[in-house]
């Protein structure tokens, strides 16, 4: 929990920023809009039905639109501005409603009697109407302040830092100390921004006074310049921006090059929790300088070439070559070690191969991380080998093991390299067909970086490239995921 609470003053502050300025757009729109809904029905009508579909669509989801959106209008498609915009979609639902919802029910009655005595429309809005749905509207505005902060924490998987890193790589790697700070520190930070619009709203009601409505606001401002602080101080440094999906490996590995960057004098940073697509494109796009990716990955959901048949030099020439022409993208080295697909079943109840499990697969359950299923290698296998299962469950890749442990699913779609295969005693299904493309891991560096930094790469490269088997990774994933060390103390044991 010591390493969850020492990156905790960082990630509130960035989860702080990205709230807050999310909020303050939302609110900027909600309330225009929730206006000129009231103003004209018709309209109105349109724009709560749009709000409203907004707020169907699951977050990871809209986050995932986002990212192409953006990279078509040649914008930032990885970090924080997919995140704020998802961020301020999602808050205009109750501000926009609520805002319709108090202006409706101001009393006619009042209504007439400021047009009686010569009011503008602006003037009977600004003076009246406003005032007396001020309570609703605070209302839509508090809840969208809460939604907000909690929906932040979902802005992790698009390089945006936030309290979910530490959410995200606790569930992965079980640190459940690290997944208590990140929900706890959300939810202080949501009460105290809630309680403090609380009160701003409760000095605008008649009587209360300026200054108790100024102060609680000039307090969620003062929370928010604290939270610039760490953007002020950062600003000269650029550090070497590290890359990292959203499991054990990629973690510790992330951990390990950070230890070779720092030990060659260089400021260095991980941005972990990545969607295996967003790193890529944040690769290429600049947005972080090296990951470790798969060959087989790259090979077959970047490249989009088949799987069957390809050798292992074939794989790894024709991704290298790939990557240099079409995207300026340097392939450093190979780690060492391949971290293949498998397919896994408990030892006791193992068929040896993936031929004779095609044959049981309509009685039994299968089990993946969330994208497995999608993926061509899963294709590919379904048509080889004619798998055809009773059903098909995705989860948390955390989750995986323990589901198959318990008897929750019979097979699973696992990682070769995965510690605790061996600790729960499991047993990985041959594949004869050769189906599965190799997956080595290998180190990659954004356009340019070994122009820039050429004696930082170097040391890099001195440090990793070659050093790390398969039972290297897989000690130092069992660390991790059997023993509850973290990635950092994993890395320090390669060191």
């Amino acid at each position: 929990m010591s390493d969850a609470w020492s990156q905790l003053p960082e990630l509130l502050a960035a989860h702080t920023r990205l709230a807050l300025a999310s909020l303050v757009v939302a609110v900027g729109l909600g309330l225009p809009l929730g206006m000129l809904a009231h103003r004209r029905p018709r309209v109105g009508r349109a724009i709560v039905a749009l709000t409203s579909v907004i707020q169907t669509i699951p977050a990871l989801a809209l986050l995932a639109i986002m990212v192409p959106l953006l990279a078509t209008l040649l914008l930032p498609s990885i970090g924080a501005l997919p995140a704020f915009l998802a961020l301020v979609l999602y808050g205009l639902l109750p501000i926009v409603q609520n805002t319709l919802a108090g202006l409706e029910g101001v009393d006619a009655r009042v209504v007439r009697a400021a047009r009686g005595v010569g009011m503008t429309d602006r003037q009977r809005l600004r003076m009246v109407e406003l005032p007396l749905a001020l309570p609703v509207v605070m209302a839509g505005i508090r809840t969208a302040t809460v939604w907000t902060v909690g929906m932040a924490t979902l802005s992790t998987p698009v390089g945006a830092p936030s309290l979910g890193n530490l959410i995200f790589s606790g569930l992965q790697t079980r640190n459940h100390g690290s997944v208590l700070v990140g929900c706890l520190a959300a939810a202080v930070l949501a009460l105290v921004l809630d309680g403090l619009l609380r009160l701003a709203e409760r000095g605008a009601r008649p009587g209360g006074g300026r200054a108790r409505v100024v102060f609680p606001l000039a307090l969620v401002g003062a929370i928010g310049l604290v939270a610039m602080t760490p953007l002020l101080s950062s600003a000269a440094r650029s550090p070497l921006r590290i890359g990292a999906k959203t499991f054990t490996e990629q973690y510790v590995l992330a951990a390990i090059l950070e230890d070779a960057a720092e030990g060659a004098g260089a400021d260095a940073e991980i941005v972990s929790s990545l969607g295996s697509t967003v790193a890529f494109d944040a690769l290429a796009d600049g947005a972080i300088d090296l990951y470790v990716d798969y060959s087989g990955t790259l090979w077959s959901t970047v490249m989009e070439r088949p799987t069957e048949g390809v050798s292992r030099a074939e794989v790894l020439s024709g991704t290298e070559r790939w990557l240099r022409e079409e995207k300026g993208i340097e392939l450093l080295c190979e780690l060492g070690f391949e971290n293949t697909y498998a397919l896994v079943m408990r030892g006791d109840e193992s068929l040896g191969s993936i031929d004779a499990l095609a044959a049981r697969a309509p009685e039994l359950e299968v089990g993946g991380d969330y994208e497995f299923f999608e993926r061509p290698e899963w294709r590919a296998l379904e048509g080889t080998y004619g798998l055809r299962f009773r059903e098909q469950r995705a989860m948390d890749p955390s989750l995986m093991v323990e589901a198959l442990a318990r008897g929750d699913v019979d097979v699973i779609g696992a990682y070769s390299t995965d510690g605790r295969i061996a600790v729960h005693g499991f047993a990985v299904l041959d594949d004869p067909q050769g189906v599965i493309p190799p997956y080595d891991a290998v180190l990659l560096a954004r356009p340019g970086l070994t122009t820039d930094r050429p004696e930082l790469v170097a040391a890099v490269r001195e440090r990793v490239c070659g050093a790390i088997d398969a039972p290297t990774m897989r000690e130092l994933n069992r660390l991790v995921d059997a023993e509850g060390r973290s990635p950092a103390d994993a890395a320090s044991t390669f060191r």
